[in-house]
């Protein structure tokens, strides 16, 4: 009878470890549209399939990277403030990167066909010095004006608000995400530029604090492979994915067949994070902060899991 417990006992034991999902509480900034990834994967069922369970608490701004820091998420979404933070000296790293291009539109009045007609002219961003400020220099830059002489750019609030006080005529121009280029349309206003369609300024993807990646490395590497999985079903799963964003972002049809139209081909399927955009990143963390030492790549970032995680779902050449 004692072996028969035991063996019972044991079956019980195994059962309970087998079902037990790993407790994960993920932090993002906002419901985005360059911030899709895991929340559709929570949705869909992908982290379950990975033994996870995910809490996402919503964060604004650098308070993310706090947050990571001090434990209270294990995760974060945002590439940029991550880096931010490394360059600062914080023990953060970036695992993995979801959306490689941000989408970032250039919206001007209805007066101005081209970037090059906005010199001269004012063009209201969020906060200075942040990602969609320095995107905004980018394109300018693309299109052959000098971001320092040739273009004013001034603080603004939220993208709602920015592109109230473009169709008021208080500015020349702004810059907003999804669906906002698709509201702005709506109102006569022009999309000049599309970043995402330009050049490579990773944003969405996956960070992580550097004592996660030594104690919980197959943790993470499960995190990934949900992430890319969602990327996936993004990139393939037109209507699935709009339905999605019906709900997430409590928009109707319309704004999110407009919003995944914007923003789906700003997604990679494997999880890569270019390195040359990475190291713009970097400069760009270390002009904001006014660091004068070198960083590399595996500064800021550890891309060994990522590596495995790839390998796993077959994916090769990486």
């Amino acid at each position: 009878m004692n072996k028969i417990f035991l063996v019972l006992l044991t079956i019980f034991v195994l059962h309970g470890a087998v079902h037990a999902a790993d407790k994960i509480r993920i932090g993002y900034p906002a419901p985005l549209g360059h911030f899709i990834t895991l929340s559709l994967a929570h949705q869909k069922g992908f982290f379950r399939e990975e033994g996870i369970e995910a809490e996402f608490v919503q964060i604004r701004g650098p308070v993310q990277t706090s947050a990571l820091i001090n434990g209270e998420t294990d995760y974060s979404v945002g590439i940029g403030n991550a880096i931010s933070a490394a360059v600062a000296g914080a023990p953060l790293k970036v695992v993995a990167c979801y959306v490689p291009a941000f989408p970032i539109m250039l919206i001007a009045r209805p007066e101005f066909k081209s970037v090059q007609e906005l010199k001269n002219k004012s063009i209201m961003v969020g906060t200075m010095g942040a990602a969609p400020h320095v995107i905004a220099r980018m394109i300018v830059k693309h299109f052959g004006l000098d971001p320092d002489t040739d273009v004013k750019f001034v603080p603004g609030p939220s993208g709602q608000a920015r592109l109230a006080a473009l169709n008021q005529g208080l500015v020349a121009a702004t810059i907003a995400t999804p669906p906002f280029d698709f509201r702005a349309k709506k109102l006569g206003l022009n999309v000049l530029a599309g970043s995402h369609e330009l050049f490579s300024y990773p944003e969405g993807g996956l960070a992580t604090s550097v004592k996660k990646i030594k104690e919980r490395p197959n943790e993470i590497k499960r995190v990934i492979k949900v992430g890319i999985k969602a990327n996936r079903y993004i990139r393939t799963e037109r209507e699935g994915t709009i339905q999605f964003l019906i709900g997430w972002q409590k928009v109707d049809k319309e704004i999110a067949t407009a919003t995944y139209e914007s923003v789906w081909k700003a997604y990679n399927d494997d999880g890569t994070c270019p390195q040359d955009a990475l190291r713009l990143v970097i400069e760009q963390a270390k002009k904001a902060a006014k660091v004068d030492r070198q960083f590399s790549i595996i500064d800021v970032a550890d891309l060994s899991i990522l590596k495995e995680a790839q390998k796993e779902l077959g994916i090769k050449g990486q």
